[in-house]
């Protein structure tokens, strides 16, 4: 392999690992060129492209990879979500049933990173809807994460904010006091919850979450803030909205 190529992979790889999708494309691409045979490249073209909504260049991406190498789980598993998101649902199931039944020894093992691995893609599909305002197809799309990963607190969390930012408090509430049952330590449920409830006019309850996550993180800079805020009698009044916590 020559030193252009493997610079070019190893930038497009950074990228990627960075979530920098739209910087990672044109180092992945060229290298993919340059590289046909490398199964990696087609399937972290096929996530890249999946990102931007282009779902017929992603499925030829990760049938890519999985003809340059059939066992590659990952790679089956996102092009089942890819067919899915086309429409061709009984190629997803067979793609699916194919990458379980192929992890002959672990197959509760990959069940489970099936799921999880699905649950994602899906949230982050519904995170680009919430980006765009599409908020109805944002909710479908973390219900169908939360369908398949119900145990996934930041998911719950998630779904809350997109609530919040329809105006449906009460389905808000409940995804950030669910999430806090799974995961009591978990801060932001509660940096979020308390963001949703001082909006809602009930300050006291507010400080209530954001003190419980200075206990869990003494350090944490969004709820020492957003209590100084709550406290400080030229800060905003109930009622009137908070930058959002982390």
């Amino acid at each position: 392999m020559s030193d252009r190529v493997e610079q070019l992979i190893a930038l497009g790889r950074e990228h990627y690992n960075a979530n920098e999708y739209e910087r990672a494309e044109p180092y992945l691409a060229e290298a993919a060129l340059a590289r046909p045979g490398f199964p990696d490249l087609y399937n972290m073209l096929g996530v890249v492209y999946h990102s931007q909504g282009r779902f017929q260049d992603a499925e030829e991406a990760f049938e890519n990879a999985l003809r340059l190498n059939p066992r590659y789980t990952e790679a089956a598993l996102n092009l089942s979500v890819t067919y899915n998101d086309r429409g061709k649902y009984e190629k997803a199931r067979e793609v699916y049933t194919r990458a379980v039944s192929a992890s002959v020894g672990q197959p509760n093992a990959l069940v489970r990173f099936a799921r999880g691995k699905l649950a994602n893609m899906h949230a982050d599909l519904g995170s680009a809807y919430a980006g765009l305002a599409m908020f109805d197809e944002s909710v479908r799309e973390y219900a169908k994460a939360l369908d398949l990963a119900p145990e996934f607190a930041d998911l719950r969390v998630r779904l809350g904010n997109v609530y919040r930012d329809m105006g449906v408090h009460h389905a808000a509430i409940a995804e950030f006091e669910h999430a806090k049952r799974l995961r009591p330590d978990f801060i932001p449920a509660r940096i979020h919850l308390g963001v949703t409830l001082f909006s809602l006019g009930r300050a006291d309850a507010a400080v209530a979450e954001w003190k419980e996550v200075l206990r869990i993180d003494p350090a944490n800079k969004s709820a020492a803030l957003y209590i100084r805020m709550c406290q400080d009698a030229n800060g905003p009044r109930p009622g009137s909205a908070l930058p959002r916590g982390s």
